[in-house]
Parts: structure tokens; sequence; C-alpha cells
């Protein structure tokens, strides 16, 4: 291959890795790799909206090709890893691997009617742990999620906006919810509205800003930051929209009630298997989520009932533990770590306080009567929900970055050892 053909294979083999969820961390090692099998010292350097290679080369010293981050497909990571190793190992030609590198970036994701089953699904899971306790308000669910994934699915024919789709699901959200508080089959909790809408969160986005901001990639941490919570800004504004066009509102509430044990665990089961089809995941790896977040949903639900953590704390333990599972597998098996540790830790992110948040923003601006109760309720579930995104992301990516490290130092160790060994013969 010329030098050109090297960078390009390169940098496809990096695109197709960053655009589809894996971490930065992750997605350079893998680069890297690859351009030493090449025969092609390189380096690449990520921001949002870009990747750049440079390169010992003194004919393309550096090139770049565009990329924002915005998706989360674990099948396309899993088999670009694949074909990564085969050209590693000799089994898959250069030439090939362009070519098989093409073909994986175009496949298509879950198809439609296995995706919106499974956001009705993951929304009535959310709502059963929720604490959602009658059985036509969760047929509402169900029915809202599936019919505003159905709706994400049709607007990306026509834009490809990535404000757009949430937005117009959260509204479709909006208005079923404020149906149901009409003739009365959702309770002051809201969940017929608020659940729908917290399958729509991009918890992948904010844990991956957290691992790039710790690792001091600070333009493209905050990059990922901003997104995610533009992302959440449109997913409320179109919620509280389709609550406002039929008289409804949000108030700002607790967010749930107890429910047993033996409940939360199996809903957190089924939350982590819907999450896990969203990411398009391969179904040999799904055990591995779905276990674990079981587990993790059991430790936070002793944290909370049996030793009266508080719920950033109980989230705090629970994400520890998933971090140390998943992080060796996820390295053994090459899945983009943000995604399946979300998958395993879903129910957990503090959509509904963000909801509830921008609810009582939305009716302190708009000239409601400022009470003191109110003013409280929405700093308390700001507060919280700022506490539980700090302590999730403290907990998962903390572990990980601990056992990268002494994963990588043992593997160079390894790689060191086995040349000088060589040498030595």
């Amino acid at each position: 291959m010329t030098s050109d053909e090297r960078c390009n294979l390169v940098l496809a083999v990096a695109r197709t890795l960053f655009i589809n969820g894996q971490a930065t961390d992750q997605m350079v090692a893998a680069a890297e790799r690859l351009g030493r099998a090449l025969g092609l010292r390189a380096n690449v350097m990520a921001r949002w909206g870009e990747l750049r290679l440079q390169s010992d080369s003194e004919a393309t010293p550096c090139c770049e090709v565009p990329a924002d981050p915005a998706g989360v497909d674990m099948d396309r990571v899993a088999a670009t890893m694949r074909a990564l190793q085969d050209v590693e190992a000799g089994r898959l030609t250069p030439d090939a691997a362009i070519k098989a590198i093409g073909v994986i970036s175009r496949a298509p994701p879950a198809p439609t009617w296995l995706f919106a089953p499974a956001a009705g699904a993951g929304a009535v899971a959310l709502a059963v742990i929720f604490g959602v306790d009658h059985y036509l308000a969760a047929i509402l669910i169900f029915i809202s999620a599936g019919a505003g994934a159905m709706l994400r699915r049709a607007i990306t024919r026509w834009s490809t906006n990535d404000f757009i789709q949430p937005f117009c699901a959260a509204t479709l959200a909006g208005l079923i919810g404020a149906l149901a508080v009409r003739y009365d089959v959702s309770s002051s909790l809201r969940l017929v509205a608020v659940c729908p809408c917290m399958v729509l969160v991009p918890g992948p986005h904010f844990l991956n800003s957290a691992m790039d901001l710790v690792a001091g990639r600070i333009h493209l941490g905050a990059a990922r930051l901003v997104y995610a919570g533009l992302v959440v800004v449109a997913i409320s504004t179109g919620l509280l929209l389709g609550l406002a066009l039929l008289g409804a509102s949000l108030p700002v509430d607790p967010p749930g009630r107890t429910v047993p044990l033996w409940l939360d665990v199996i809903a957190a089961g089924v939350a982590v298997a819907s999450y896990s089809i969203f990411f398009s995941t391969p179904l040999n790896m799904l055990p591995w989520p779905v276990a674990v977040g079981m587990l993790a949903h059991a430790l936070r639900w002793i944290a909370l009932g049996v030793f009266g953590f508080g719920v950033a704390t109980g989230a705090l333990v629970a994400c520890v533990v998933v971090a140390l599972i998943l992080t060796p597998v996820s390295r053994r098996s090459h899945m983009p770590f943000a995604a399946i540790g979300f998958a395993s830790v879903v129910s957990m992110i503090p959509g509904v306080y963000l909801f509830r948040t921008m609810s009582g923003l939305v009716q302190i601006a708009g000239g409601a009567e400022t009470t003191l109760t109110l003013l409280q309720d929405t700093v308390s579930a700001g507060t919280t929900a700022s506490m539980i995104i700090l302590a999730m992301s403290l907990g998962l990516v903390v572990p990980k970055l601990i056992i990268d490290y002494v994963g990588n130092r043992s593997r160079r160790a390894e790689i060191t050892g086995a040349a000088e060994h060589v040498n030595a013969r």
C-alpha cells in the first residue's frame, strides 16, 4: 500500500470506532495498533467534528476526516475491532480491510420492528422501577414509547438533525401523557409522560464526556457534554410543550415510589436488555450487561432501603461494581465501555429529575406563583440530578481508568519481555 492508502485505512478504522460510541482512549489505541501493523508510526488526535492523523510519512505527514461522535452502535464497533485483529494477524489484507470497513460503516442499526418494542419495554420497565401502579398506565407508556421510536426512525428519512428526533418523540409523549392526565389514567408522578422520554436521554455521551474530561481532552469532553445537554434540553422542551398543548403540566414532586427488591431487579434486567437493543449489541454480549445491571440495581436497592444511603451514594456504589466487572469484559471483547456500562445502569440516570427541574424553571419564568416550596423542589431536583450524574461518572470512570492503566502496563511488559526474548535468541 502507498502511504496515502495506509493513512486512509487507519483513519477509516478510527472514524468508524469514534462515531459509533467507542471511548476515545480505546479508539486512539486501536488506530495506533493498526498503524504499527501497517508499518506506519501514527498519532491520532480527536476533536468534535474531526479526526486528525499525524504520521512519520514524508508523503502524507498529516491528514484528517470529518467525524461527529454522535452515535452508538456496538455491533459496528465489534466488527471493526475484529477486522483490525485480522489485519494484525495477517488473515485480512489491507486492501480487503478498506472494503470491509466500508461495509461495516454502512451496516444498518437494529430494525424498526425490534427497535420500537424495545423502546416500549424499556419505558415500561423504568415505570415499574419508579412505581407505576396501573396496568392501563403501563400500556399507554408502551404505546407512547413505541410510537416515539417509529417516529424517530421516520424522521431520519428526511432530516439528519440530532435534536429534531428526540424533540418530536418527547412532544408525542407529552401529548399522550396530557391525555392520560385528562382522563385520570396518570398519577401525580406523570410517569405516562416522563418514562417514554427517559429512554431518549443520551447517557453514553455523558459518560464518554466524563472519560474525556478526566483524561485531559477538554475540548472533546466539553463538546460531548454540551451535545448531551442540548439533547436533554430538546427532550425537556418537547415534553413540556406536549403537556402544555393540552393544558397539563409536570409537577416538581418526588420522582417515584419504592418497589420491592425482586420487582426492581427484574425491571432493571428488562431495561438493560432494551437499551442493549438500542445500541445494537451483539447477542453473544447481551448476558453481560443484563446480569451486571440486575446486580447493580440490587446493590442500589440495598444501599437505599437497608443502609439508608442517598440516591447519589447508591448510584455510586452500583456504578463502582459495574465498572469493576465490565471494564475487563469491554477490554477483552472490544465493546464500547460507555455503551455497555450505561446500559447496565440506565435506570439510574436522573432523567426524571432533569425534566422536573426544567418544569420548575419554566413555571418560575412563566409567572406562576413562586412559592418557597416550588423554589426548594426545583433546586432540589436540579442538585440531585447533578449529584447523581457526578456520582455515576466517577463510579464508572475512575475504576475503569485504574484497570486500564494496570492492564496497559502489563501488556507493555509482556511485549517488552517477548522482544527481549527474541533478541536474546
